[in-house]
């Protein structure tokens, strides 16, 4: 979602059953996320001094349901873990009851628990402390908890989100790194190439549009399509200059082709402005998609579950690049995140499930999404279940990708959705282009982001 999504996917209510289902799954699944490098500065320095250790001490565990499954299956494999699991909506939709949570244990002095799935979001306030007296909720993994060895072996950026100050704070469980998905079946059968660059998909789009009317490459009415799109492009709409200063800056020109090329495509009715899980859009549109520029649970969740594509016609390409980019960037819509609690008592066992759930084959191997442990995504990759529904393989497509999320589109302490969904989306509705839009999108991110306490610059 995001199968990831990242908590700042807001789901709305569907009345077509399959694509409820297959938004409920993505949503859960779901997490924002940013990328970089996963190993922190030399020298960097760390104030973390344990809470007084108990190797025997019961370990408190927050999941999502999604997860549920994988931490039940640690205790089948580790009889001798002393678990206490706890299922909560894993910071789904926004939720704040995750810090609203821990800002009552820090002012109550326990209550903590030891392991915690979250979101990126979550993250944002998680490394830092909540009040001057407290200490930060999670605890720097790679202060003698995580090997530097496991942590470097996550996919080129994963933990991006997790980093401050110098310190990784959490490990990502999942990623959703952006891809072409298209439908093989079609293009082969209408003579068409698969494109590799942005002015190739503009052409074919609009090609697609004429010669095959009512025939789709995409969506933008989704909340999480600007991930797609605008992240892709290396848009500066959340791009943190450091950690309080927020860089909001949609006329940039790596904004403004991005909104122009889709302009065009949504013009000539090749890109609807409908969204792929919106109300409605699977009874008329679901069999139409030849194209679709999205995440990695798109294979699964969308066409599979959702549209209902038979087996066979589906598959990915790489990300596709912009003329005079000096390196390939994609976007990233979904993946969740482990934090073990500064506050544990027994963090041995705490480490020890959270790495179990990001790094082993034998949880990874069967997880919904891509792990963003590269080990545990060469198995995902090989396990027929995650294959065998694609007209060919997906590996290529998937494994690029992975490594080339733009790490410019920063994690913030507020959803990305929120102002996509207010202003842009109703705007498209109401018949006005993504250009005309770009400016009150700028107003509205940054308007969120003082209220969030960032100094804002749209330069």
């Amino acid at each position: 979602m995001k199968p990831p999504r990242s908590p700042n996917h807001n789901a709305r209510a569907r009345t077509a059953s399959a694509i409820a289902v297959a938004m409920c799954t993505a949503v859960a699944l779901a997490g924002c996320a940013s990328a970089a490098k996963s190993t922190s500065p030399a020298g960097a320095s760390s104030a973390f001094k344990p809470a007084k250790q108990d190797t025997s001490a019961k370990t408190t565990v927050w999941t999502d349901s999604t997860r549920l499954p994988q931490v039940q299956q640690y205790q089948k494999e580790h009889p001798e873990a002393k678990l206490n699991i706890v299922t909560y909506d894993g910071g789904a939709d926004g939720s704040t009851y995750l810090q609203s949570k821990i800002q009552l244990f820090d002012r109550t002095g326990n209550g903590w628990p030891d392991v915690v799935f979250g979101s990126p979001t979550d993250i944002t306030w998680a490394s830092q402390p909540t009040n001057p007296s407290a200490v930060p909720f999670a605890a720097p993994l790679d202060d003698n908890l995580v090997p530097k060895t496991t942590l470097d072996n996550f996919a080129k950026g994963s933990l991006s989100p997790c980093q401050y100050n110098g310190h990784t704070y959490c490990v990502r469980n999942d990623i959703a790194q952006v891809v072409l998905w298209y439908n093989k079946t079609l293009l082969d059968k209408w003579g068409y190439q698969v494109p590799s660059t942005w002015p190739e998909y503009q052409t074919l789009g609009v090609e697609i549009a004429k010669e095959h009317p009512g025939y789709l490459v995409g969506a933008v009415g989704d909340t999480n399509s600007q991930e797609s799109y605008f992240w892709s492009s290396q848009c500066p709409a959340f791009q943190l200059t450091d950690p309080t200063t927020l860089r909001v800056n949609l006329q940039d020109p790596h904004c403004t082709r991005a909104a122009s090329l889709l302009d065009s495509l949504i013009s000539a009715k090749a890109v609807s402005t409908q969204g792929f899980f919106s109300q409605g859009f699977g009874k008329g549109s679901a069999g139409k998609v030849a194209m679709a520029y999205g995440p990695s649970w798109y294979g699964q969740y969308l066409f599979n579950a959702a549209f209902k594509v038979p087996a066979g016609q589906i598959t990915a390409a790489p990300p596709l690049t912009w003329p005079g980019d000096s390196s390939p960037a994609t976007g990233n819509v979904g993946g969740g995140l482990w934090m073990v609690s500064s506050h544990s008592s027994n963090l041995k066992a705490a480490t020890d499930l959270v790495t179990w759930l990001t790094t082993s084959d034998s949880n990874q191997g069967s997880a919904p999404t891509y792990p963003a442990y590269v080990p545990a995504a060469k198995t995902w990759l090989a396990n027929p279940t995650n294959s065998k529904y694609f007209a060919t393989n997906i590996s290529p497509a998937f494994e690029q990708a992975a490594n080339e999320v733009w790490t410019g589109w920063s994690n913030t302490k507020f959803s990305d959705a929120t102002a996509w969904s207010s202003i842009v989306l109703p705007g498209l509705t109401a018949g006005k282009s993504l250009t005309s839009l770009l400016p009150s999108w700028q107003k509205a991110i940054s308007d969120e982001a003082k209220a969030n306490g960032y100094t804002v610059t749209n330069q």
